[in-house]
């Protein structure tokens, strides 16, 4: 069995992605950002890379149990970091350039909603399955 690719493809390209977002934060921004402002953003980056990792597991997962619920997982962890740290993202941003937040707020635990699913759902995957053995 191969490994799921969405997930591998999806896992790399977020965590790189957030290694760029943390040197910026750590770089760029730290000079234009409140302290409270870049603790908030840097939350952002280490759920990221939590999750980018989580989608690598998945990805690795499932060449030993192809199952629907990683599958499920996959989604539910993209569409998690697309909600939570990019609101968190945004959030800063706007709060920096002094823009009223508006409705962003509601994304970040609705993305942390998507987050805890993705986990239930690759707890799911495995309460079944057994690893396939040596001999």
């Amino acid at each position: 069995m191969m490994p799921y690719r969405p997930a591998l493809v999806s896992g790399t390209l977020s965590a790189a992605l957030a290694v760029v977002l943390g040197a910026f934060g750590a770089h760029a921004l730290k000079e234009v950002l409140s302290p409270e402002s870049l603790n908030t953003f840097e939350t952002g980056v280490r759920y990221q890379i939590y999750h980018s990792f989580a989608l690598l597991t998945v990805g690795l997962l499932y060449a030993f149990w192809p199952v629907k619920a990683l599958r499920m997982a996959t989604i539910l962890f993209i569409v998690g970091i697309v909600l939570f740290s990019g609101s968190i993202y945004l959030l800063v941003f706007l709060k920096n350039a002094g823009v009223g937040l508006g409705p962003v707020g509601i994304l970040t635990p609705i993305g942390g909603l998507f987050f805890i699913a993705g986990w239930l759902a690759m707890a799911l995957s495995c309460r079944s399955q057994t690893l396939p053995s040596n001999r």
